[in-house]
């Protein structure tokens, strides 16, 4: 397969999947009552939800300052915030391709060289990767015995027991594995865990890293804010902090597995509401509204910005 076809491939399939889940959420609906509830909606909720968005937004902006100045470069804080939000942008239409422009915006107008550029922004991915992991840490604990009762409901308890046990045996020689590969790809994941501990590391050896740990730790709690100030939105809908907890996990992964977690994100969202016995359709057209509000905050914001570098960078 040539190499072409496999570009058109990671734009296409993505894209044709993110088709195939719009289409999946809402076959069955019923479309006048989907509707109202776009129409019903308090759009001031919504309007705080994106406020808190648009924080994150601003605070990562700034957060890069922190891993460039080391590097000796201070670029514009207009230059780093509509870099962030044209990545976003192309990353609604190519996945992963966002950073490669983020970088690459910087390097045209605040000439920082790619490859420094854009090993930040892998070090910054490292940071969030924590981050994310640390909340789904945080909802193992807050709802212990609810995700407890739920696989002791669905799966045998016994099976349970034995799947730990696999797990970790698997998960020990597997370590082993990794630590003696010296070619192919346990060599590929042990570079990738070690690139992993050094980008951690590496943030705690930073000149102002208690700043840029408060800014990645501002930007992940407006993340939860924007959800969570969204729910109101929807008239009698009422969800624990479990699920909102449970919920915005589900939102997270649907959006890193497609473009922009289209299709997904409110089949996620659902899932993850059912399981806690809220009703099905006021948390699909949930979904539905919490993802297009941050899909539009992220083209009208980013197309805005990919028109206005070049005139805010015309001297240069």
């Amino acid at each position: 397969m040539n190499t072409t076809i496999k570009k058109s491939l990671k734009i296409i399939l993505p894209l044709a999947l993110g088709g195939f889940l719009v289409w999946y959420s809402l076959y069955d609906i019923d479309t006048d009552e989907f509707i109202g509830y776009f129409k019903n909606a308090n759009y001031w909720w919504i309007l705080l939800g994106l406020c808190f968005g648009a924080l994150s937004h601003l605070s990562r902006a700034y957060r890069w300052k922190f891993m460039l100045e080391p590097l000796g470069f201070k670029p514009s804080f207009a230059n780093s915030t509509m870099a962030v939000l044209v990545a976003y942008l192309v990353n609604l239409t190519i996945p992963r391709a966002g950073e490669a422009s983020r970088a690459a915006v910087m390097t045209n107008y605040e000439d920082i060289p790619f490859e420094k550029g854009f090993g930040t922004i892998v070090a910054e991915r490292i940071a969030d990767l924590v981050m994310m992991l640390l909340i789904v840490a945080i909802t193992l604990f807050v709802q212990f015995d609810f995700i407890f009762d739920l696989l002791i409901k669905n799966f045998n308890p016994v099976k349970i027991g034995i799947g730990l046990v696999a797990l970790l045996i698997g998960f020990f020689f597997f370590t082993r594995y990794i630590k003696k590969s010296t070619s192919g790809f346990g060599l590929k994941i042990k570079t990738f865990i070690t690139g992993l501990i050094e980008g951690v590391m590496s943030i705690f050896k930073m000149k102002k890293r208690w700043a840029f740990i408060f800014h990645t730790v501002f930007i992940w709690t407006m993340y939860v804010a924007m959800f969570w100030a969204t729910i109101p939105a929807i008239e009698g809908l009422q969800v624990p902090f479990g699920a909102v907890l449970i919920g915005f996990i589900a939102g997270g992964f649907a959006i890193a597995a497609t473009n922009g977690g289209i299709g997904l994100y409110p089949v996620a969202v659902t899932g993850a509401f059912l399981l806690f016995g809220i009703a099905e359709d006021p948390s699909k057209a949930f979904g539905w509204i919490m993802w297009t509000a941050q899909t539009a905050m992220v083209i009208v914001f980013g197309g805005l910005s990919f028109l206005l570098l070049p005139i805010y960078n015309k001297n240069k």
